[in-house]
């Protein structure tokens, strides 16, 4: 399954009445997987928020460390290196996330789809790096980023068996077999080719060409990192992540810096609010293209 087919399905070994916790920005299935669960309560339109949700703003206000909840609930959603801000924590802070999980019986669901992408030797890639999250937490896998599979269709989950679910008498349930138990009966598996080429990046071969292509990509995003701060723009991800988040100016919509983008510079992006309310002011770039590409849209974003 890749990324948000397991975000999708994750949530159907979860009650309804499961209080969720999201960090905002944040990339749009884990929100939206739970409103077409039903778990998320009305929207406020005023508010601009799900009246069952827990938004945990991430911005350069906090320096895009969420802040713990202020209340108890029950799923916790966490991205790092994070999409769409590029950004990520380091042991201390996610050790900070396992005590709360472990406090309030919480479960963290962990997407460590951009792990390959890590270069600074403090950061985890793996969340069961951390003390203690092997009874908390769910991490997600992805081959898409790390081996250009997008759109084939190809990840994995992680459930310890030590995680454990709570009923709703208060009794223990192994999670692990909740999963087990929900994949068998409603997935059949990727198709047999796809498993062949999955297997096929852990070999020599393998592993060489998928550290190139990381590489290339971290070289991009230094590209693109440089070429914005030499604008004036304030600039963050790009260093343990492929994308690349920068303040716009003040005075303007993401959506509206997204248009003069287009209509000035043939350059496209994603505007932040596309990821939720803590998005607006921001913009994401990705280095995701060939290097003639990366180059010549800082130069037409540099005439602009």
């Amino acid at each position: 399954m890749v990324q948000s087919v397991i975000h999708g399905n994750i949530v159907d070994i979860f009650s309804n009445s499961n209080k969720v916790a999201i960090t905002d920005p944040v990339y749009p299935v884990y929100l939206d997987t739970n409103v077409m669960a039903g778990r998320s309560g009305r929207y406020n339109k005023e508010k601009r928020k799900y009246e069952n949700i827990v938004y945990l703003p991430v911005t350069a206000e906090n320096d895009f460390k969420p802040e713990l909840p202020k209340e108890k609930v029950d799923l916790i959603y966490l991205c790092f290196p994070n999409n769409p801000t590029g950004t990520t924590l380091d042991k201390i802070e996610l050790k900070k996330w396992i005590d709360y999980a472990k406090e309030n019986k919480s479960i963290i669901l962990y997407d460590a789809a951009y792990e390959a992408f890590i270069t600074e030797k403090d950061i985890p890639h793996s969340i069961y790096e951390i003390e203690g999250a092997q009874n908390v937490a769910i991490e997600f896998k992805s081959y898409s980023k790390t081996a250009g599979f997008t759109g084939i269709r190809c990840g994995y989950v992680v459930i310890p068996k030590e995680v454990k679910g709570l009923d709703k008498n208060g009794n223990e349930t192994s999670l692990n077999t909740l999963w087990n138990r929900r994949t068998c009966t409603k997935f059949n598996g990727v198709s047999y080719i796809t498993q062949r080429a999955a297997e096929a990046i852990y070999t020599e071969e393998g592993k060489r060409q998928i550290e190139e292509n990381i590489k290339y990509y971290l070289e991009n995003a230094k590209i693109i990192k440089k070429g914005l701060e030499e604008i004036g723009y304030m600039v963050y991800g790009g260093i343990n992540s492929p994308y690349i988040w920068l303040k716009i100016p003040k005075g303007i919509t993401s959506w509206e810096f997204f248009d003069e983008l287009l209509e000035k510079a043939n350059v496209v992006g994603t505007p932040g609010s596309g990821f939720g309310l803590s998005g607006e002011g921001y913009f994401r770039l990705t280095a995701f293209n060939t290097r003639e590409n990366t180059i010549e849209a800082i130069e037409r974003m540099k005439k602009m």
